[in-house]
């Protein structure tokens, strides 16, 4: 595996690659509780966006640096603790038309919604070990991520309701169809922080395991998912389960499953058949990088 870039040197966040292809991001503000700020949105919209062109990158487990996994925004700055112009008055037309416009992008848009996106489109398989506390943003950023692990010294709370303001980070969209429109307002409404036990009965966490097992169980499926797969399978299916589930119609996830289908049974297949009949392990050679197709996105 070669990477496309030297390794990037963040404020508030650690990137280390080991040799099979997993790279630990690990928030690092231990100091606050790695409370979140503009410049780890920033940061975190980059890694994730560097992930997608980085080969030496087969899978991304997120953690957090001491007892915390980010105990939510940080409250401490001065004005705007969300970083928004205030001076502004934006409007629904300005988020329809404007959305990229600097003023809009900078001043209104919300910068966990930014991180999430970016999370949304990546290629690589994000699983989220919280080891610790995990309120506001803290909570939000895990939701686009494949799979949530937790340590037993984890707690989880969506707890916006308590400073008067509203879900961010598109939780709206993510945290309804991951443990059901009725859990998801209560969980709001109440403003409650959760036990791991809480939230894994939720059904927001795979599992739950003690703070000693938490990385080496989230490396475990880290190399479950990557260890002798296609990269751009992997990086279609990850695509393919995220944008296809919000179709209106099981016809229009027919229409992406069949180029896909094509795409992957032309490159990918035709070795994954042959190690078959084989009786053999894979070879694939493709890169998310350079080897997706153009029609992906297709939203």
């Amino acid at each position: 595996m070669t990477s496309t870039a030297e390794p990037p040197v963040y404020e508030t966040l650690l990137w280390e690659v080991s040799d099979d292809g997993v790279l630990t991001l690990t928030l690092d503000r231990p100091e606050a509780l790695n409370a979140f700020t503009v410049t780890m949105a920033r940061e975190l919209e980059d890694a994730f966006r560097r992930v997608n062109d980085d080969d030496s990158v087969a899978a991304v487990v997120v953690t957090g640096s001491g007892r915390a996994f980010c105990a939510g925004m940080d409250l401490s700055r001065e004005g705007n603790v969300f970083g928004l112009d205030e001076s502004l008055a934006p409007t629904l037309d300005d988020m329809r038309e404007r959305l990229d416009a600097p003023e809009v992008a900078d001043g209104v848009r919300d910068t966990g919604g930014r991180v999430v996106l970016a999370i949304y489109d990546c290629t690589k398989p994000v699983i989220a070990a919280i080891n610790g506390p995990a309120v506001g943003i803290g909570a939000t950023m895990t939701l686009p991520m494949d799979v949530r692990l937790a340590s037993t010294s984890a707690r989880i709370g969506f707890v916006f309701g308590r400073l008067g303001i509203v879900p961010e980070a598109c939780s709206s969209w993510f945290l309804p169809r991951l443990v059901g429109i009725s859990r998801a307002l209560e969980w709001t409404y109440s403003a409650d922080v959760l036990t791991p036990e809480e939230a894994l009965d939720g059904g927001l966490l795979r599992s739950v395991v003690e703070p000693e097992a938490l990385l080496d169980t989230a490396y475990g499926l880290a190399r479950r998912f990557v260890e002798g797969r296609s990269r751009v399978a992997t990086a279609l299916t990850r695509q393919m389960m995220w944008r296809n589930s919000a179709q209106p119609h099981p016809l229009e996830a027919h229409r992406v499953d069949s180029l896909a289908m094509w795409w992957t049974s032309v490159h990918d297949g035709r070795e994954g058949v042959a190690a078959f009949r084989g009786k053999r392990a894979p070879e694939f050679t493709s890169a998310a990088s350079r080897d997706l197709p153009e029609w992906l996105p297709w939203d």
